[in-house]
């Protein structure tokens, strides 16, 4: 057990055994391993093993939660937090290599301080806050200290978790751009509306050079400044188009604020657009362009796709109001829109076709299959935002239809959205 003599035995080890067998067989075990521990010299406590006899009956009754168990696995004194800061453990079986290393190193490390007696597990067995906030604490001190050679166990864990985002993002993006594709291809030519494209690119150079919405926001949706932006038509709707799916900027800092105003790149009242201008927020409520930008990065590929499916196939004076796009994701069904073979019971792991199968989301199929948890209208609350910048590029029209130039160029912008 545990690679380790019997009178070696940590609380931790004997822990694991029990949660490795059938809970009635723990339970019935439990008296012949405490016995063998005591003839062994290492009795451990009785409120180990009170509490694992609780916790054994609670897992035998069906009571007990991931969290009751692995509370009671963390309680032993050498087994890490689940959470520490903003690294999350993963499931042994889920683990990478640094995240194998990096859990054995603390998992030593917490063992020589219970060594030391700086871990007192009975206390942390009973409950005793003091005592769990204390355990955590001395983690995250490790975990934010170099290592011998250099590395920092929480700045490499959360790099690599970065990295593995975005990796799957980027795949996920390859899915729906394909899927996308799709569509198209089936839809044949959408010519650009070039009178209309020309009329609106004028419309939206004259709202952005006033202050204040629409074109400010449409300006920070982009992540560029005014002059920044695409000197030709198609290239300037496309880039704001583009950033409504995908906001490639965020509200600025009061510090960068000032310093815009000092080297006088804008005017006062485009830099105070989506603030609070007394400072703070009434009730904490977001300015308009944070939540504006944070209801835009809510929707996923999924809701995107679904959306997208719809206007295209649709064509001009397709109905795109908010609760339209809504309905369109509610009644989105990739085996009969483009073809996707998804499984759509939420408890078969068996995909026909894995790469089809997800769309940036681990919980896709669930989404597919549950529709008692789909919330239509804070779905529609979401494209709310949406569809008021469409109309501003005028994709919508004034009776939130969608228009020739929304036709060609929704699907374009989303394409680029899904390549960047």
């Amino acid at each position: 057990m545990a690679h380790r003599p019997v009178a070696a035995l940590r609380r931790r080890d004997v822990a694991i055994a029990l949660l490795s067998v059938p809970s009635e067989d723990a339970l019935a075990s439990l008296p012949v391993i405490r016995r063998g521990l005591l003839a062994a010299g290492n009795p451990l406590s009785a409120p180990f093993w009170q509490s694992a006899e609780a916790i054994l009956h609670k897992i035998a009754e069906h009571d007990a939660t991931f969290g009751d168990v692995h509370g009671w696995l963390e309680a032993t004194g050498t087994e890490p937090t689940g959470i520490i800061g903003l690294h999350v453990w993963e499931e042994p079986s889920a683990r990478s290599p640094l995240q194998e290393e990096m859990h054995a190193r603390l998992v030593g490390f917490l063992e020589e301080r219970l060594t030391a007696g700086e871990i007192d597990p009975d206390r942390l067995a009973t409950g005793d806050e003091a005592a769990r906030q204390a355990y955590v604490t001395l983690q995250e001190q490790w975990m934010t200290t170099p290592l011998p050679d250099g590395r920092v166990p929480m700045t490499v864990l959360l790099d690599e978790q970065d990295e593995a985002f975005l990796a799957d993002w980027a795949a996920a993006d390859a899915e729906a751009r394909a899927a996308l594709q799709s569509v198209l291809d089936r839809v044949g030519d959408r010519p650009v509306p070039v009178a209309e494209l020309r009329t609106a690119a004028r419309r939206l150079r004259n709202d952005i050079a006033r202050p204040g919405w629409p074109g400010q926001m449409l300006v920070s949706f982009s992540g560029r400044t005014a002059d920044a932006l695409p000197a030709e038509d198609d290239e300037l709707w496309l880039t704001l188009a583009t950033s409504v799916a995908s906001p490639q900027g965020d509200p600025l800092s009061e510090e960068d604020r000032e310093f815009a105003r000092a080297m006088e790149w804008a005017e006062d009242e485009d830099l105070d657009f989506g603030a609070d201008v007394n400072g703070h927020a009434e009730d904490d409520e977001p300015d308009e362009l944070s939540a504006a930008i944070a209801a835009v990065c809510a929707l996923d590929h999924f809701d995107w796709l679904a959306v997208m499916s719809s206007l295209v196939t649709g064509g001009p004076g397709t109905p795109a109001s908010a609760a339209d796009l809504a309905r369109y994701v509610r009644d989105f069904d990739p085996d009969e829109v483009i073809g996707l073979e998804v499984a759509r019971d939420a408890g078969d792991e068996d995909v026909e076709d894995d790469e089809d199968a997800e769309y940036g989301d681990p919980d896709f199929d669930d989404e597919l299959a549950d529709d008692d948890d789909f919330d239509e209208l804070s779905i529609e609350g979401l494209f709310l935002h949406v569809t008021a910048m469409w109309s501003v590029l005028g994709a919508i029209d004034e009776d939130d239809r969608l228009t020739p130039l929304g036709w060609w160029g929704l699907p374009e912008a989303m394409r680029r959205a899904w390549t960047s």
